[in-house]
């Protein structure tokens, strides 16, 4: 007897963690977590659908009326339909491409409030820039937290060469964690000369100070959008990929009432009816804002960043590098990613395509920023390079100002006359702040917009 009871207790264990690591592994979700969250009334409430087929959501993109279409499904897009749907608004997303298949996916992969942008906010005494590294730490901890599946914290090594700039870095540093406060990582330490070559000891040894180490975090930005476009599907929003917006329409005052769209793969086309239109189409901002007013001026500068792959040995396993001061006075990371080395990124004006290929320029630069951080006995090869490509940042454009390295990555939200409601720059790691923004102007600027929660639940 007693030992069919031990056997029931450990079968009956065996099951339920089966259950519960099953349940982790193929959505990322903590079932604990949901229930807590389920009890006490918080952002999942109900049980949430099974995923539709894509045949289901361009059914309903047919037949159904929306309170919110949206168009783009990168990172601000996937955001903006799980703040939108959350709320009890009914929401459809269409993308041109796959979810991620431009500027989501081709970042440098990490989560940050950017310690060059508190660097420029202390200089140049930038309230804005200070106020836009905070936010983005504050949401780098909310992703980490959210997403542990996806996401991970990375300790980033900085070199120091010069006796002068061990306080310098050092007090730099330390103001990014103070800025964090609550939501810092772990905090960041220095490490001697010798420390730094046994972490990397293909580090250039001459002149060799120490180096600092911080933390940020890291993940894989196309499953995180991914992710987000199918969170948003689970809570009953209308999300399909290979979808063009071809045209917005409008009612007889002027106002947007829907938008012409066509299935790329099967060339139909129809209409569908919207009260509200929300434009995060990324680095085609523009031209879904010329769809409501040809005469409108340009908002975005296109701007495009290139990565490139290289074999494992270029950075320790466990560890990234910050080269804080290139050739052209940017910065580069040098970061363990899936068992290699990603090595990004340029910055460099550019002209609006789907797909930005990198050129033998952008490539060589960033070989030769790596040369300058290497033994000079470690032979950097082109024929190292195992992939490359290229992304095109959607920056908010200053007319006063040429350059796009002196551009914040900051975003701006704004209501046209006829409410198309478009959100343009920001940043991977506050997507969610910015689609909170953008689901409160849109709610705020269109009476029609009757959200059965007012308040963001994300």
């Amino acid at each position: 007897m007693t030992s069919k009871l031990y056997n029931l207790i450990v079968g009956g264990a065996s099951v339920s963690a089966g259950a519960y690591f099953t349940t982790w592994l193929l959505t990322g979700e903590n079932p604990t977590q949901l229930q807590t969250v389920q009890a006490e009334g918080g952002k999942k409430t109900g049980r949430l659908r099974t995923l539709p087929p894509r045949s289901t959501q361009i059914q309903s993109l047919h037949s159904d009326e929306f309170d919110v279409l949206i168009i783009g499904g990168g990172a601000t897009g996937a955001g903006c339909a799980i703040d939108s749907v959350t709320r009890g608004l009914k929401t459809a997303l269409v993308e041109l491409d796959d979810f991620a298949s431009g500027t989501s996916s081709r970042s440098t992969k990490l989560i940050h409030g950017g310690v060059r942008y508190l660097q420029k906010a202390i200089l140049n005494l930038d309230l804005e820039q200070y106020k836009m590294v905070k936010e983005a730490l504050h949401e780098r901890s909310s992703m980490l937290k959210t997403a542990p599946h996806l996401t991970h914290a990375i300790p980033i090594m900085l070199p120091v060469y010069e006796w002068w700039k061990v306080p310098y870095y050092w007090v730099g540093i330390k103001a990014y964690d103070l800025v964090a406060g609550s939501k810092t990582v772990k905090s960041s330490y220095y490490l001697s000369k010798n420390e730094a070559l046994e972490i990397f000891p293909m580090l250039k040894k001459n002149k060799l100070v120490g180096a600092i180490v911080y933390h940020d975090g890291q993940q894989d930005d196309a499953r995180m959008c991914l992710a987000l476009a199918l969170t948003a599907t689970r809570y009953g929003a209308t999300v399909a990929n290979h979808v063009k917006a071809i045209n917005i329409l409008k009612d007889e005052n002027g106002k947007i009432c829907g938008a012409h769209l066509r299935d790329e793969l099967t060339g139909k086309e129809w209409d569908v009816k919207a009260k509200c239109i929300i434009n995060a189409a990324g680095p085609f901002t523009d031209s879904v804002r010329k769809m409501d007013d040809s005469n409108v001026k340009e908002i975005c500068t296109p701007s495009k960043g290139v990565h490139i792959v290289l074999p494992g040995y270029y950075s320790p396993e466990q560890m990234g590098l910050l080269d804080p001061e290139t050739s052209d006075g940017r910065v580069i990371f040098f970061l363990p990613w899936q068992k290699h080395t990603l090595s990004g990124t340029t910055d460099s004006p550019c002209d609006v395509t789907y797909h930005p290929t990198p050129t033998e320029e952008e490539i060589t630069f960033i070989l030769n920023e790596i040369k300058n951080y290497l033994n000079s006995d470690v032979e950097v090869r082109r024929g190292d390079v195992l992939s490359a490509w290229g992304g095109i940042r959607p920056l908010v454009s200053d007319p006063n100002k040429g350059d796009t390295q002196s551009l914040a990555r900051n975003h701006i939200v704004h209501v046209s006359k006829s409410n198309l409601v478009t959100i343009a720059g920001g940043k991977w790691t506050t997507y969610r702040s910015m689609a909170q923004e953008t689901i409160d102007a849109a709610i705020k600027a269109i009476p029609e917009l009757k959200p059965k929660k007012p308040e963001c639940q994300t």
